[in-house]
């Protein structure tokens, strides 16, 4: 097998076949000029035929030297890709997320830790729901709004589908709709328009004065539910969990479509790294699992 020329030498051409100057080239490298004509002149001596014609008007490549620039601009950018990608593997990836959808992500985000310890996630929840990437400085967040809204870096994960949620000792108390006049309501907003929305899909009318609570968020509602102290309106989508370790229970089948949904998103104009792509793939992956 042949020595292969040293890589500094070879940047050293590169850089200044780009130029076709010692002097310009000496000042992007960051040394003398000097140095810059031995490291050429050694790697035409090591090659055994020159690299550059040498005239009073400056420097011109050799046939030779421009198939090595060819060359030399195919190693490099080889270089420069594997440092790129390779390094996005490591880099910690900064994720945003509503508080809202927690119940779901969090359990998810834990095991595609244990599952790709090579792409590590930090995450920063928020009572927003929405992101504004020119301000903030995250890699992905999952958002909630308008399902027929959404940009063309949207991944869509879910629709929101409302449904009651309780403890599972008072399902025996919930036979109908109408029994909800009897248990204290859980608001997770101050206007009430997710339970009105899905008492009118039920047909159901409570009258007045009905015991009730509200909350900053839907999650805040939920967790008050889990503790037996009233029935919460919540999201089917996000309970999985809940559900599964007996958490909470949905007293009745009926889940109520609002427009609204949850999606990754992602810098517009800005192509995803190979870590966040993967990490993407895989949640939508959970999402469509149920």
């Amino acid at each position: 097998m042949k020595r292969l020329p040293p890589l500094p030498a070879l940047h050293t051409f590169w850089v200044t076949a780009q130029c076709c100057n010692f002097t310009r080239a000496a000042e992007h490298l960051h040394i003398t000029q000097g140095a810059v004509s031995r490291q050429v002149a050694g790697l035409e001596s090591q090659l055994g035929y020159a690299l550059f014609q040498r005239q009073a008007r400056g420097l011109s490549l050799t046939e030779e030297g421009s198939e090595w620039l060819a060359c030399a601009q195919q190693v490099f950018g080889l270089l420069a890709d594997a440092v790129e990608h390779i390094g996005d593997r490591r880099r910690t990836l900064q994720l945003k997320a509503s508080t809202c959808v927690m119940r779901w992500l969090l359990p998810r985000l834990l095991q595609w830790q244990k599952e790709r310890p090579d792409v590590p996630v930090e995450l920063t929840t928020t009572v927003a729901y929405n992101v504004d990437f020119r301000r903030e400085t995250f890699d992905a967040a999952v958002i909630y709004g308008p399902i027929a809204e959404q940009s063309a870096e949207a991944r869509h994960l879910f629709d929101e589908r409302l449904t009651p949620v309780c403890v599972p000792g008072l399902l025996g108390s919930l036979r109908t709709p109408q029994d909800l006049q009897h248990q204290v309501l859980l608001h997770p907003t101050r206007d009430e328009r997710d339970w009105t929305l899905w008492l009118k899909a039920a047909n159901a009318c409570l009258s007045d004065p009905i015991q009730r609570h509200h909350f900053e968020t839907l999650d805040l509602a939920m967790t008050v539910a889990s503790q037996g102290s009233g029935v919460a309106m919540g999201d089917s989508a996000l309970i999985g969990e809940d559900l599964k370790a007996g958490r909470l229970a949905m007293p009745f089948e009926l889940r109520v479509s609002t427009g609204m949904g949850y999606f990754l998103v992602y810098p517009p104009g800005k192509e995803p790294s190979v870590g966040l792509v993967a990490l993407m793939d895989w949640l939508v992956s959970e999402a469509s699992a149920g």
